[in-house]
Formats: C-alpha cells, sequence, structure tokens
C-alpha cells in the first residue's frame, strides 16, 4: 500500500476509534468521521474499508491479539487454581482490559467500543464483528468462570455476565481518561495494583453471591 494511502487508513481507523467510542458504533457518522480525517472526498471511508463494518473491524483489529495473548497468559494461571476460585478467573478480565485502557487514547476508545457490542444480540451482529470478538479469547475465561461462580440459573448467569463485563469495561476506560486529563482535577484514583485487585474482589463477590 502506499504511504499515503496507509496514513489516510490510519487517519480514518483513529477518527472512527474517537467517533464510536464517543457517539456509539451505530450512532457516528461516517461522514464526520471522514471530515475529521482530513479528507475531502466523502467516499474515502467507503474506499478503504468498504462499510461501517469494514471500519469497525479495523478499529477492532487494533487491540484483540493483545487482549487473547494477555487473558490466555492469566487463564493458565487461574486453570491452576482451586477449583472454587473466582478472583483468579475475574482477574483475567479485569488485568489485560485495565493495561489496554492505560496505554494510551486508542485502547480506551477500543473499551468503551468493546462494552457497547458486547450488550449487543450476538446473533445481531456481522459476521466479521462476531469474529473480532471471539479473537479476543474471552469466551474460554467466561467458559471457566461459569463453572466456578455461584450455582445461578442460566438467565441470571448470562446477566451477570452482561453487567459485570459492561461494568469492568467502563469502569477501567474510565478511570484511564480521568489520569489522562491535562490541566484538570477529577476525584483521587487508585494507584494500578490497588484499582486492579479491587475491581476484581467487587466482581468477584458478585459473581459468587448466591441468587
Amino acid at each position: 500500500m502506499p504511504l499515503d494511502a496507509s496514513k489516510t487508513r490510519e487517519k480514518l481507523v483513529d477518527e472512527a476509534a474517537r467517533a464510536f467510542a464517543k457517539h456509539g458504533v451505530f450512532g457516528a457518522s461516517l461522514v464526520d468521521i471522514t471530515r475529521r480525517a482530513g479528507q475531502r472526498n466523502r467516499g474515502a471511508l467507503h474506499y478503504h474499508f468498504g462499510s461501517r463494518t469494514g471500519v469497525l473491524c479495523a478499529v477492532l483489529d487494533r487491540h484483540v491479539d493483545f487482549l487473547a495473548r494477555r487473558e490466555g497468559e492469566l487463564l493458565d494461571l487461574a486453570l491452576a487454581r482451586p477449583d472454587d476460585d473466582v478472583r483468579s478467573v475475574v482477574e483475567a478480565i479485569v488485568r489485560p482490559a485495565t493495561e489496554l485502557a492505560e496505554s494510551d487514547w486508542r485502547g480506551r476508545c477500543f473499551l468503551m467500543i468493546l462494552a457497547e457490542l458486547v450488550e449487543e444480540d450476538p446473533e445481531s451482529l456481522d459476521v466479521e464483528v462476531a469474529d473480532a470478538l471471539t479473537r479476543t479469547g474471552g469466551y474460554a475465561v467466561y467458559d471457566l468462570l461459569a463453572m466456578r461462580m455461584a450455582d445461578v440459573s442460566p438467565e441470571v448467569r448470562a446477566e451477570r455476565f452482561a453487567l459485570a463485563t459492561g461494568f469492568i469495561l467502563r469502569a477501567v476506560a474510565d478511570r484511564a481518561r480521568v489520569l489522562g486529563r491535562r490541566g484538570r482535577r477529577g476525584r483521587p484514583q487508585l494507584e494500578h495494583e490497588a484499582f486492579v485487585n479491587n475491581l476484581v474482589t467487587m466482581v468477584a463477590a458478585g459473581m459468587s453471591a448466591p441468587a
């Protein structure tokens, strides 16, 4: 790919990440994304990615490999723990997300986008998007969590998974956003390790609570 075309593509992906995180995957304007990327040709995004799904997948592809690798490493540690250890499984979700959120603004945007997508009906997602979500590796972690959490009905288990996932993703993204502010002070934030441990403890307690 020519250098100019590669730079244009990167600008479009950056602006798409910002717009999807701020306005929602399905609410963001593709025309506005193209304009903010400095492209006068309104068809630039469609030229490079083909569709909203195409640029969304490009945004997701930046980070899915990292999540899959880190979650896999922590899942191996969790598998070595006792069968009733919920904390280690929850940590395999929390720690990679926290590391990604603190990496840069792109990581934070990714998590906000992911938080929206995991709330969607999987069958309603385009195949390419569903494939990207699968490649994060999270399904294996949730399979183990289902085995170790409290014995609840399938409906309650699905609800707890959805609530916990959204809570984790938004909590770590919001914290990283506050820490990244310049010239403005938000509420005091815990240090990295204290934040991870506290969030793991809260979510593990919720997963372990009886119906």
